[in-house]
């Protein structure tokens, strides 16, 4: 007898500062379906300031719902071998701009947590950028640590970064 495979919704950020910044988010989404799962839903593409360091460059972000029977480890490991196949270089500590981030923000409604990896994402409620595209696909959805709903983590977000709708979704699922 088979294990039972167990699939798993999962949301995915993404971000991109540098160079074809779209093409870029196209491209993560595409290595997505190929190596993660299906792709439910994709948020608009929103242009948003940099959080936790200056650029002059905005990054352009995208917020994903996807299936996958991965489990968080071997998730992680997936798109750490997408963002370093799209050029993401890990080089210093702290925030930097770069070609492409892909970050889990949530696992079902799952909790993990080990040396490399939190989920939900530890600082989702604080960033605008990661709560504003996400509210747009899953505004009920309940934060499985802090019992809130995105769209009431939205409102009550006080990061003020500028988040601004860049173009409403043309991925194909």
């Amino acid at each position: 007898m088979f294990p039972k495979i167990i699939r798993m919704k999962v949301y995915l950020g993404i971000g991109s500062n540098i160079g074809d910044r779209e093409c870029n988010l196209n491209e993560a989404q595409t290595m997505i379906k190929k190596h993660v799962g299906s792709v439910i839903k994709s948020s608009s593409i929103y242009e948003t300031e940099p959080w936790g360091f200056h650029s002059k460059d905005l990054f352009l972000n995208i917020v994903l719902e996807v299936d996958t029977d991965l489990k968080p480890s071997g998730l992680l490991g997936r798109l750490l071998m997408i963002e370093a196949g799209m050029g993401r270089l890990r080089e210093s500590k702290g925030y930097t701009s770069r070609i492409i981030d892909i970050d889990i923000l949530f696992y079902g409604k799952r909790k993990f947590e080990k040396k490399t990896l939190i989920i939900p994402h530890p600082r989702l409620h604080e960033r605008r950028f990661v709560l504003v595209p996400l509210c747009e696909i899953a505004p009920e959805l309940v934060h499985p640590v802090l019992g809130k709903t995105i769209k009431a983590l939205l409102k009550e977000c006080t990061n003020k970064n500028k988040v601004k709708k860049y173009k409403d979704s043309s991925f194909l699922m």
